[in-house]
């Protein structure tokens, strides 16, 4: 019997111009949309307030790698946002591949009739939903945590 460690997760989709927050319940059985946070000097201080709020075990940030899971430009700022997230905040920042979660994102807006015009305000939400659901899914199939763990004492990301 694998085993799922209790608590609330925020999933976080991290973004050029806006940064997508959603949260799961604290048996892990679905995530759902928080807010789209606009990318700002002040994008961390509103994940602080969230953080404050729904008092997360973890939080899962999408780490955007290429579809060879190579590093790009964005995977280097997600990795530095997810830092600054764990050094603010004190809580467990796990980064998790993220490859397509905005595509599917992009996908299940457009099955459900929205235009891609119409889901700009939304997509990233659901982004970090499809992100996060992944992660407590694997979670809860394998017993494991899902990605790599910010190690601030190392400065640096390890895998558990």
């Amino acid at each position: 019997m694998t085993v799922f460690r209790r608590g609330i997760r925020l999933g976080i989709d991290v973004g050029k111009a806006r940064v997508g927050v959603a949260r799961c319940d604290p048996d892990g059985l679905l995530a759902v949309p928080v807010e789209t946070v606009p990318r700002a000097e002040t994008s961390i201080d509103r994940i602080q307030q969230l953080v404050l709020e729904w008092e997360p075990l973890e939080i899962i940030v999408g780490l955007p790698v290429n579809m060879r899971g190579e590093d790009t430009p964005s995977t280097t700022d997600a990795r530095d946002f997810a830092a600054e997230i764990a050094r603010r905040t004190g809580i467990a920042v796990r980064l998790v591949d993220e490859r397509l979660s905005t595509v599917t994102a992009h996908a299940a807006l457009r099955s459900s009739g929205r235009s891609q015009k119409k889901s700009r305000s939304i997509v990233d939400q659901v982004a970090a939903v499809v992100l996060l659901q992944h992660a407590i899914d694997t979670e809860k199939s394998t017993g494991i945590p899902t990605g790599a763990l910010i190690d601030l004492d190392e400065e640096s990301v390890r895998d558990d």
